[in-house]
């Protein structure tokens, strides 16, 4: 198939259709024609040569090549969209642009302690949130300027990327009043046993959690894993168990959530970097971060 015989309209119905979970959905969204963009996607199935939905019970699922097909055109749409908005900034703003990959493991309050240098800066500021391996891919192909994150990018890969210190902060258990009224005394021993709430394995900070437990000779119920920071302090809220963070955000944790601290873990520190693709940081906004953040959050390095 030629580049030059792939019709981006059709492939746009196509998107649609999948975002929308349904041919007459994205109709309803575009304001035409069901026929219409049913007979697209027919010709898009020709050009391509395979089938991209297949029925399911009343509505449509995406085939093997559909989920394939999907996945580049979210790209090629993001594109696009980033491409409207270069243009039209380009002779308007002259704010410098910022545009950071948080991730997923870092809780959303450090992230907001570590940004906050750049709010007194001409510059606008464009965050993602996501899987760290995900940023790192994004950040190689400069689709971010920055990535923030809990651990150091992995060496002896062929990502062209380079991690700056921003700081660390001393780990510390938290949990609904409840909660830390009843665990509170005898801290730390009385997490024997007792219900917690931790990031996944694919955390950092949980494999220093999960070595402390072991040396300590201390077993929680773990009640629940969770990937995204913010879900697992949202959960914590509820009371379903006690949960650790950064004990330099302890105030914000009372604050947002209703948590309150049992103690500091002895020797468990979570640290931060700020990932980009410059050894030696050149944008304003970036060397302001770095700047502002050593130290700030505990003894930064």
């Amino acid at each position: 198939m030629n580049l030059a015989d792939l019709n981006y309209r059709h492939l746009f119905y196509f998107w649609v259709v999948a975002k929308e979970g349904g041919i007459t959905r994205a109709a309803e969204r575009l304001g035409i024609a069901a026929q219409t963009i049913s007979g697209q996607l027919s010709l898009l199935e020709q050009s391509l040569g395979t089938s991209l939905f297949a029925p399911q019970g009343r509505g449509l699922a995406l085939t093997e090549a559909g989920r394939l097909a999907l996945g580049y055109a979210d790209q090629i749409f993001l594109l696009g969209e980033q491409l409207r908005e270069a243009l039209a900034e380009s002779g308007t703003d002259t704010a410098l642009r910022l545009t950071v990959g948080i991730s997923d493991g870092l809780a959303k309050l450090i992230a907001w302690r570590l940004l906050e240098p750049t709010l007194s800066l001409p510059v606008r500021l464009v965050c993602f949130e996501g899987a760290f391996e995900e940023l790192l891919a994004d950040l190689a192909l400069h689709k971010l300027d920055l990535v923030l994150t809990d651990r150091p990018a992995p060496t002896g890969t062929s990502l062209r990327v380079f991690s700056h210190a921003l700081g660390e902060s001393e780990v510390a258990v938290f949990g609904a009043p409840k909660l830390a009224q009843r665990y509170r005394a005898n801290f730390p021993a009385s997490l024997h046993g007792a219900p917690m709430l931790l990031p996944t394995r694919n955390n950092a900070i949980r494999t220093r959690l999960d070595q402390w437990f072991e040396s300590a000779g201390l077993r929680p119920k773990v009640v629940g894993e969770f990937e995204d920071s913010a879900l697992l302090m949202t959960f914590g809220r509820t009371g379903l168990g006690l949960f650790p963070a950064a004990a330099t955000i302890t105030e914000e944790v009372e604050r947002q959530f209703s948590a309150l601290p049992l103690g500091e873990i002895p020797g468990v520190k979570e640290q931060f970097y700020a990932i980009s693709t410059e050894r030696r940081i050149k944008h304003p906004a970036l060397e302001a971060i770095r700047a502002a953040n050593l130290g700030s959050l505990g003894n930064g390095t």
